[in-house]
Formats: C-alpha cells, structure tokens, sequence
C-alpha cells in the first residue's frame, strides 16, 4: 500500500515540478527552501486558513524572532471540525470500569457548544487562559475544543499531579476558569479531587469559576446539526500551554503557536505516521503529558481518537490489547517501557495473529531498545515500528519514521521533514557516526513562541541557546548513522564520562534489561571532589550479582561501562509523563538537599526519592 509521504512525493512532483532521488534529497529541500516545504503542507493538506499570509517565513539569527506565516489567520477547531461526517466516529472511549462507547462528530461537536456557551456565559474571552485538572476522557477533547474555538488558551494536568505541583503550574498563567474531574479511577482505586479544586479556585485569585467534569460526562446519541462559531487567532496566537516536569526547579511554562501546532501535527502524524482520515489512532496518555495534545492532532486528519482512562496495565497487561481489537485501532502509541515489560509476560488471553489491523506501533519517552523492536516485530510482523523523540518544549518530534524506509531495530529512522536536525561536538562541529549533541541549525516552525512571564526570553534563552549561542541545543546525546537513522543514548546532561570517553546511559539499560532479577535500573556518574564513580542501582525482589552483571556490560559494551559500585534499591523515581529521574538523583549524591534539586510533585512515584536521599548518608561516609 502507498505510504501518504509517497503521495506527497507525487504532489511536489505535479504541483512543483520536484523530484527527489531519495528521502534525504528531500528533507534537504525541506529545511533550506523552508517557505516553499511549509506552503506545500498548506496545500496538500488543503488546510483552511481565514486569512492568508502576507510573508510565510522571515528568518532571523535569534530563532525565536523569526516569523512564520505573517499576517494570517487561522483556527485549530475549526480545522478539526471540517472533518464532521456520519460514517466514522470522532471518538471511541473506554475506562478501567470496561465501558466503552463511540461518539459521533456531531455529538462532539453539540457537546463543545455546551461548554462554549458556558464560557461566553463566564466572560472568556480570546486570550483568556483556561486550565483543566482532569482525566483524560471525551468531554475534557469538548472543553479544549471549546476553549479553543473562543480564542482562549489551554493548560492541563492529569490527577495524579499533587495539589502544590498543580498550583504551581496554574499560578504562573493565572487562568480565569478551571475544568475538573471531583472523581476519577485509577489502577482500580477512587480518587477524590473536589477539595483540590476548591483549594486552586482559592488559591489562585484569577479563578472565577470551576466546572465538575463529571457533571457534564453524557454526550447525546443522536442529535440535530450543530452550527458552531470559531474565533480566527493570528498564526502565533497561543494555542496551548505546556509545562516542562519541574524535577529541576520551578516548571517552565512553554507557549506554543496555534499555526505552528496545526501545520506540524499534520505533517508529523500523516507523512510520517501515516495516519490517515477515516482511521483510528490511538496513544496512551495522560492530560498531563504533551502527547495528549499531540494525539488530539488525529481529528485535525479526520481520523477516530482511541482514548483511555485508568491505568494501562490494570487490571493485567492485556486491557490496551483488547482495546485495540475492539476499536480496531490502526495506529497504537505508549512508551517505550510498556512494550519492554509488554514483551516480558506476554497477556495468554489474547491471539496476537488477528491484530491485522494494526498498521503502526509508535514509542516514544526513552530510546526503544533493539530488542524490543525485534520483539514487537515478530508478535505483530505486519505492523510498521516508529519510534519518536522530541519533547514537550516542541510538542512533537524532530526525529521519527518514514513508512517508505526500512526499519533498523535500534534506531529512529530518519530526520523528520522540516527540522534542520545535525549532530555536533562541543566545539560546534557536524559528527557523523559519533555520539554528540542534537541540535536544530536553522529555526523550526513548532519551537515556542515564549516562556510565560520570561521577560526578554532569558529562560528561553538559558534553556536552549546557552551551549551554541544561535544554535537550538536539545539536549538528548545521540549518534547519526551513516544510513540517515538517529540513535538515542539519552539526555546529554545525564551521560557517563569515563577517561574522557562520554557513555549513553541507555547503553547500560539495555545490555542488562533481560537479567531475570533485574525489575529496573538506574547508572549514576558521580564526578566530584576527586572522586569519580560510576554506580549502578537495580530494582529487583532478589539478590543481585554483582560479577554477574559485570561480565554482561563488558560483553555488551565495554570495560569503560562497568559501574565501581552496584546496589539494590525499592524503586527507580520516574517524572509523571514517565521519564527516568537521572539528573537530580545525581545531584542529590553530589551533597546538594533534594528540595533545591527536585520536586517530589514531580514524581510518578514519589516515595522512591526517600531510599536515594537516605543512601546518600551512606554514600557520602563511604567516599570520605
């Protein structure tokens, strides 16, 4: 079957009288004739503009000042609703209880006109802020759809963020009204979050009004046509506010352009995810995390959004499975770590070979380990492997797949269109099949338009532009391979440097992931007062061998890879959007006080931080 990039291969040909001879010929074209690659997306995408652009890209050398599609004029939900039909459902929903129910475009679309009319009613207007505190289920899509539509800006966190980390959050946007669910189930468990709404509505005096969710969960079956009324924003109006994990500090809150998020999300889930209008696209996440809003961006296509709430994993491993086959979802995204222990146990109720329709299997979060492509592989050999990685500070990828490419188990295919993405050492040269920095040389149309309350963009700045000055510096330590695929070792600031050589942590990861005792890792690098130690702590129920352990990193990697010190600790601290806390454990073992490193709000799991600032009493003795 003929992938949409193959199509839009042949459109450039038609329309623009372009050939390229390979992908990388054209993803050249894509970052050095930057005002002719994002028009053509405009026009194969036939995206719906209210106003049309005077200028479409005016470079200048401080990225953040460059501007994009100057002058016009566009709507996110109004793009999304262009797509209303009878035939396919907008949404298909299932909770932890087993409900599951489908919901028709228009029913969608009468229920965003319920909230937009509650929001005209409260006095928001465009630019207003609005916050949700809520699960991920179909009404919170209505309310940002809702929101949207009046010009108002969206901010979210999932329920299991903490009231402080919540507050925090909210308190630098100061948002007029809040969304929230008062109950929730997760992991087979009730949770009550009224209290913590009423607490933020008191709080945070910019709140007048709160809304209880699960008052307005009904959708209508059938109902009359629906006329909706949609503000057009300027391209760099802001859309959404997300908010890096604060596990170094207070979280930066990024402000992303509407223009910018419409344009990249088609070209990022249809050129190169293949997402298709009529298809069902699902990825498991949380309200907190910026795939929620990257998934939102299937109804820009016209496909189904699959969505879940509760845990993915509750009650067994198997409930996201039979969830696939009964929406018949085509494209199926989570983290990397799911598949790994997906893989471990497989679910014994489920028979993998009627997954026919399963087309893609999307990962993303930390690097997807060879391994586990190979498995992913042979359970579902129809199924096309992407593995993304970007982040929230893009709220997409720069790097992901290419359907017309062959998949190399290990890496991420390919650069994706658009992005200007190279790899450099220190001193700002190109690498190629050397580990570096990633870094984006020219800018990009989904970079942020600002952080809240950064006057003249000094912690925009700082955060990105502090290594290469006017050179976008991501932060993830990476190796380009002679073939065009990225692979991923992990966050630069985390890497191990042993005799000047600098190691990816998930080198370490990897080689010992398939020991039978060892549950989950954590390879500190501790290089401070003269002491230089490499140290490996392992989640397991067992007693750990040391030697055993040994001989399996030398093997897989090196002699330069072998940890000093080995220990066996309760649990790894994950960020709530399920990231390995690497950084600040390290800094907390280098004598600096966990609550001027890390917020425990920040953890998905946040008692596990105890165990390391105890060790630490230990650790400190032991190198004295």
């Amino acid at each position: 079957m003929k992938s949409i990039l193959s199509s839009y291969e042949e459109f450039l040909d038609s329309k623009n009288k372009l050939k390229f001879e390979s992908y990388d010929d054209l993803h050249d074209w894509s970052v050095n004739e930057t005002s002719s690659f994002w028009k053509s997306i405009v026009s194969f995408f036939k995206i719906e503009f209210d106003k049309s652009s005077k200028e479409v890209y005016k470079f200048n050398e401080d990225f953040i000042k460059t501007q994009w599609f100057y002058g016009s004029k566009i709507s996110y939900s109004k793009n999304v609703f262009k797509n209303d039909n009878l035939k396919t459902p907008a949404i298909k929903y299932q909770d932890e209880s087993g409900e599951y129910y489908e919901i028709s475009w228009n029913s969608l679309k009468a229920k965003t006109l319920e909230f937009q009319e509650i929001l005209i009613k409260n006095k928001i207007e465009i630019g207003d802020r609005v916050v949700g505190y809520c699960s991920n289920t179909p009404e919170v899509i209505a309310a940002f759809l809702a929101v949207n539509s009046l010009g108002a800006i969206w901010s979210s966190c999932s329920p299991d963020f903490g009231f402080d980390s919540v507050s925090d959050r909210f308190k630098q946007i100061q948002p007029k009204f809040l969304f929230y669910h008062s109950s929730y189930k997760y992991n087979g468990k009730q949770f009550f979050l009224k209290s913590k709404a009423l607490s933020l509505k008191k709080t945070i005096k910019s709140i007048s009004y709160i809304l209880d969710l699960n008052t307005k969960s009904k959708f209508i079956g059938k109902c009359k046509e629906v006329e909706l009324n949609f503000i057009s924003v300027d391209f760099d109006h802001p859309i959404w506010i997300l908010f890096s994990s604060g596990t170094t500090g207070k979280p930066k809150a990024i402000v992303h352009r509407t223009g910018g998020m419409i344009l990249e999300h088609y070209k990022a889930l249809s050129l190169h995810q293949n997402v298709s209008k009529n298809e069902t696209y699902f990825w498991y996440s949380t309200t907190g995390w910026m795939m929620w809003n990257y998934s939102l961006s299937s109804l820009l296509i016209g496909s189904s959004l699959c969505i879940y709430n509760g845990s993915p994993v509750f009650p067994d491993n198997g409930v996201l499975w039979r969830l696939a086959k009964k929406a018949k979802i085509n494209h199926f995204g989570h983290g990397a770590v799911f598949y790994q222990n997906f893989l471990s146990k497989l679910p014994e109720d489920l028979n993998f070979t009627d997954f026919t329709f399963l087309k893609t299997i999307g990962s993303t979060g930390s690097p997807l380990f060879k391994e586990t492509n190979l498995g992913l592989n042979k359970i579902f050999p129809n199924a096309h492997i992407i593995s993304l990685s970007g982040g929230t500070d893009v709220c997409t990828a720069f790097i992901g797949g290419n359907l017309d490419l062959k998949v190399v188990p290990g890496e991420i295919q390919c650069k994706m269109l658009g992005a200007a993405v190279e790899v450099w050492d220190n001193d700002g040269n190109k690498l190629k099949n050397q580990m570096g920095e990633l870094v984006l040389t020219k800018p990009f149309i989904s970079m942020p338009i600002f952080l809240w309350n950064d006057d003249d963009n000094i912690s925009y700045k700082n955060s990105y532009y502090s290594k290469f000055k006017t050179i976008w510096n991501h932060g993830d330590w990476v190796t380009e391979t002679s073939r065009g695929g990225i692979i991923v070792h992990g966050r630069s600031d985390s890497t191990l440097n042993r005799s000047g050589i600098r190691i990816g942590t998930s080198e370490i990861y990897s080689a010992i992931k398939d020991l039978s005792y060892v549950e989950d890792s954590l390879i500190i690098h501790i290089d401070h007062n003269k002491n230089d130690k490499l140290i490996l702590f392992i989640k397991s129920l067992e007693k750990i061998n040391s030697e055993d352990l040994k001989v399996l990193i030398r093997s897989k990697c090196s002699p330069r890879h072998i940890p000093d010190l080995f220990f066996q600790s309760p649990d790894i601290p994950y960020t709530l959007s399920g990231k390995k806390v690497e950084v600040p454990i390290k800094k907390i073992l280098m004598g600096e006080k966990a609550e001027n490193v890390l917020s425990k709000d920040s953890l998905r799991n946040p008692a596990s931080l105890d165990w390391f600032i105890d060790f630490y009493e230990y650790f400190s003795k032991s190198l004295a």
